[in-house]
């Protein structure tokens, strides 16, 4: 089972979204300065039984396509120059050789892509709950801004998770709710080092070492994202397994190195 991570470029946003209270007012310090940190766009693309494809990114034109209050609290500048088909090239792969399609969750920077797979075969597996709430979000005035119809409303071969299941030997998919009502991890037993695809259940690492929260505009339900934070826990105490994080940036470059050389 071979592993890329694939490069989607970078979101820049206040670091308190992903770290609840990082920088707070005190009395000493009435009016500290915030801290407006880079965040890693990545997919995963695992080559194993099946070629499977982990998220598709954001939109080339998401300056414009975004609603203007989400893209000005997380910017993706540099959308257009990290495309999915450019990212694919840059590890020897094309769309073409994409089996199957694994949707974490569909908020804009990680559905964005779903455009070229409309009108195939290919499978797109993505848990009931999140596209019901994807839809509520998208189509109503309930739900929440991060979610846009037109990534995700197409001719498309959707495959509906209903709870944790096998998407084939050695690749478990895991219903991970807390940052959305339907968030997918995965569970990928390798011969020598397992891996735990956390996704946004875990912005960055001291989101899952810590048990730090994301702020409350990143967290659908609390308590769920407390239970789903002590499932991936377990796995990792049983299996030693090596836990991907949403949007760290030191820890992409990292794996991205260990799984490319």
């Amino acid at each position: 089972m071979e592993l890329s991570l694939l490069d989607r470029g970078t979101i820049r946003a206040d670091l308190n979204f992903a770290l609840d209270g990082e920088v707070a007012a005190t009395r000493s310090d009435p009016s500290p300065d915030l801290r407006y940190e880079e965040f890693a766009v990545w997919n995963l693309l695992v080559d194993g039984e099946r070629t499977v494809l982990w998220d598709t990114g954001s939109r080339p034109d998401a300056a414009s396509a975004w609603p203007a209050p989400l893209y000005e609290a997380f910017a993706h500048e540099d959308a257009a120059e990290y495309d999915l088909e450019t990212a694919l090239g840059e590890v020897g792969y094309a769309v073409a050789d994409v089996d199957v399609v694994v949707q974490s969750h569909l908020h804009l920077d990680h559905a964005g892509g779903l455009s070229v797979f409309e009108g195939s075969d290919v499978p797109v597996y993505v848990h009931r709950r999140e596209l019901e709430h994807a839809y509520l979000s998208a189509k109503t005035d309930a739900g929440d801004i991060a979610y846009l119809a037109s990534d995700f409303d197409r001719d498309l071969n959707w495959q509906v998770v209903h709870g944790d299941r096998q998407l084939f030997e050695g690749f478990e998919l895991l219903h991970l709710p807390g940052h959305t009502p339907g968030l997918l991890g995965a569970h990928l037993h390798r011969e020598d080092d397992d891996l735990l695809i956390a996704g946004d259940e875990a912005f960055l690492a001291p989101n899952y070492e810590q048990g730090r929260e994301m702020g409350a505009s990143l967290v659908y339900d609390s308590r769920a994202w407390h239970e789903s934070l002590r499932k991936l826990k377990e796995r990792e105490r049983r299996s030693e397994a090596t836990v991907l994080y949403g949007h760290d940036p030191d820890q992409f470059e990292t794996l991205r190195r260990r799984f490319s050389a």
